[in-house]
């Protein structure tokens, strides 16, 4: 095969993997029909409600139940407004945390070839495979008293389990991949010769990274830490194991409501649950700009 063949195939090739590409990410124009495709919407509409919406809606009326009056005040319960405040506060150190981690890990692993690539890139997402309860109990296990390093943290009267600190670290370790997997694949595709271009005319890596490589990863990046903030709030296994349950001093919101329930204060658990649910939303709403926006891009 001569040069001039092999450039003509090359070129037909990567013109028949860019139309394969726009088959799948783009969307169809014309309008489907048939009997298969209004059950399948049907099913999806009734899945929807059933798992979605009508527990949404539950939520919302069982908290409105007594009253507007008493949902007020079981929102602004001391107790309810100490665990806002440390869910908010565990969701900034791991979205803080996870950001400055999954940027840094992301670089490396997409513009960097080394042995043991693929090991560390696994290890990353070892929080997918792991039971929260279970990552909770190997943080006692190793922070605790009992634990290998409970020695050691107790001699400088450092205390980890059963305090904000063992919270913020369940946080961040069950969080830990969103951020890292979203910028990955896109770093990876972008490639590094744009880098290696602007550092062979003198840029430096500073200005490498604001001008080449942060504009190409910023939707991916916010898509990341929207995910990332969303899983923190919600999280309940590793917090539960590792908090204590100290009402007013380790409980987030989640754990929260389920001693409001099991203290059969069933109103006042529907009234927190609602933040959670009203942050969802808001959340949802960022997502569903952000993909809107990258979809533009």
């Amino acid at each position: 095969m001569t040069k001039k063949v092999r450039e003509t195939y090359g070129q037909d090739r990567v013109e028949d993997d860019i139309h394969s590409i726009r088959k799948v990410v783009e969307t169809h124009k014309e309008k489907s029909g048939g009997a298969v495709c209004y059950i399948l919407i049907g099913v999806s509409i009734l899945f929807l409600f059933v798992m979605l919406i009508l527990p949404l809606f539950v939520v919302l009326t069982n908290a409105l139940r007594n009253g507007w009056q008493e949902y007020v005040e079981a929102v602004m319960d001391e107790y309810t407004l100490k665990a806002l405040q440390l869910t908010l506060f565990a969701t900034v150190c791991a979205v803080l945390a996870n950001t400055i981690f999954g940027v840094f890990a992301s670089f490396l692993l997409s513009k960097f070839y080394f042995r043991g690539r693929q090991v560390l890139t696994t290890f990353i997402d070892i929080p997918f495979s792991i039971s929260p309860v279970i990552a909770g109990l190997v943080f006692i296990l190793t922070f605790g008293n009992v634990g290998w390093m409970g020695d050691f943290l107790k001699s400088y009267g450092i205390k980890i389990v059963f305090a904000v600190p063992g919270v913020v670290l369940a946080t961040i370790f069950v969080t830990f991949p969103y951020v890292f997997r979203e910028i990955f694949p896109v770093m990876n595709a972008q490639g590094k010769d744009e880098e290696e271009a602007a550092a062979l005319m003198g840029a430096t890596g500073s200005t490498i990274f604001r001008k080449i490589t942060f504009p190409h990863i910023k939707w991916a990046l916010v898509y990341g830490i929207v995910l990332c903030a969303a899983r923190a709030m919600g999280e309940f296994g590793a917090v539960s194991v590792i908090s204590g349950h100290l009402r007013g001093k380790t409980n987030t919101l989640p754990l929260h409501v389920e001693i409001l329930y099991n203290e059969f204060n069933t109103v006042a658990a529907f009234a927190v649950s609602s933040i959670l649910v009203i942050l969802a939303v808001m959340i949802l709403i960022v997502r569903s700009l952000v993909e809107r926006r990258r979809n533009v891009l």
